[in-house]
């Protein structure tokens, strides 16, 4: 099957021909870890992304396809890039190709994105390997049982698609209904149904979820504290897997006139798991939900120094019977339309026994330049 999309990948540009429009993008990041035995680990990561939209009338589509490489030889053979090559999508076709192991690396190919669709004023359909965006948290998206961002890796946003299909009915200006079918792995289904809508104060939806395994009941809030300028936002899911609980955010967002921007976010989870439970459970819906502490709170602060220079701050704090902190600062500097380069850190502090402080910190440089 992944053979087939790679030659997708190949013949979809000239099937479109000149109503296709095109973009290459490197990232290469070059990563340094602390390991807990004094000792440090250095490797680099690339990834070359072919991305592709085409739109016809109301008719659109898009590819994104990848090749990525992993290098340093001591990196290829650690525990942890085993790890990273057990980690499938969660779809009833394979998505990558195998990893190609030579001398000092290893790399491989995989399809990130391909769906078609059709949109109008009222509706909008697509099916494919797609992404589902649901919630409206920045840091955590506890509604989210498709495909929720990592806000702990080193790129959040970069997550597996799902294979299905997507449907939004726009009911008015102010409310719509959206449908969600998708499969997986094992070939079973899993639904979504949403419906939003602008109730004077505020936007309000409604969620569900359902699979053989896993059943959702959710919500989301947002809305503007009178004319302050500070945006509310809540969501919370009722989740029923093999157990039971509640799990749910209430954030807050703030810019100032002098480009700083704030966000703070609090999660709450009425139970939480251990890492055994999490390894055990690394293939269900709710893997992303299986957090280790009651409560968190999340600051995130960004400032423009000028069109060329920003910078960030994400700081977590998980509160438990030891708690512990993720730190990551970074730095951007934006050459040219082309290039950018990021300097950024991951640091996790706590006792060895924590569950932040049981990590090793990262320090990275990446640069992204498209063509």
């Amino acid at each position: 099957m992944f053979k087939n999309l790679v030659l997708l990948l190949f013949i979809f540009p000239y099937v479109l021909m000149a109503d296709f429009d095109y973009r290459v993008e490197n990232t290469n990041i070059s990563i340094s870890q602390d390991l807990k035995n004094d000792k440090s680990q250095f490797y680099n990561y690339d990834r070359l992304r072919f991305r592709g939209d085409y739109k016809e009338g109301r008719f659109f589509s898009t590819i994104i396809a990848d090749g990525v490489n992993y290098y340093t030889n001591d990196y290829i053979k650690s525990a942890e890039f085993e790890y990273i090559k057990s980690v499938k999508s969660d779809t009833p076709f394979s998505t990558a190709s195998n990893y190609h192991d030579y001398n000092g690396g290893s790399a491989y190919a995989k399809v990130y994105r391909l769906y078609g669709g059709y949109e109008d004023e009222k509706n909008r359909a697509l099916g494919g390997l797609i992404n589902v965006s649901m919630g409206v948290g920045r840091i955590w998206n506890p509604t989210n049982l498709f495909n929720p961002k990592n806000t702990y890796a080193l790129e959040p946003d970069e997550v597996f698609g799902v294979t299905g299909v997507s449907y939004t009915r726009h009911i008015s200006d102010t409310s719509s209904l959206r449908v969600v079918t998708s499969q997986r792995a094992d070939k079973t289904l899993k639904y979504a149904g949403m419906y939003k809508s602008f109730l004077e104060f505020a936007e309000i939806g409604l969620s569900m979820i359902t699979s053989d395994e896993t059943k959702m009941i959710g919500y989301e809030i947002e809305a503007n504290l009178l004319d302050t300028g500070i945006e509310l936002r809540s969501e919370g899911a009722y989740i029923k897997d093999d157990t039971e609980f509640f799990q749910g955010i209430l954030g807050a967002d703030y810019g100032f006139v002098n480009g700083v921007t704030i966000i703070g976010e609090v999660l709450y989870s009425s139970k939480k798991f251990s890492f055994a439970e999490q390894l055990l459970n690394i293939d269900s819906d709710i893997s992303q939900n299986l957090v280790h502490s009651n409560l968190y709170t999340a600051l995130s602060l960004s400032y423009s120094f000028n069109i060329f220079l920003d910078s960030s701050l994400l700081y977590i704090e998980s509160f438990n019977d030891d708690n512990s902190r993720f730190i990551s600062p970074s730095l951007t500097y934006t050459l040219n339309d082309y290039n950018s380069f990021m300097l950024s850190a991951i640091l996790q502090d706590g006792s060895s026994e924590s569950e932040f402080g049981r990590l090793e910190n990262s320090y990275f440089l990446k640069w992204s330049f498209s063509f």
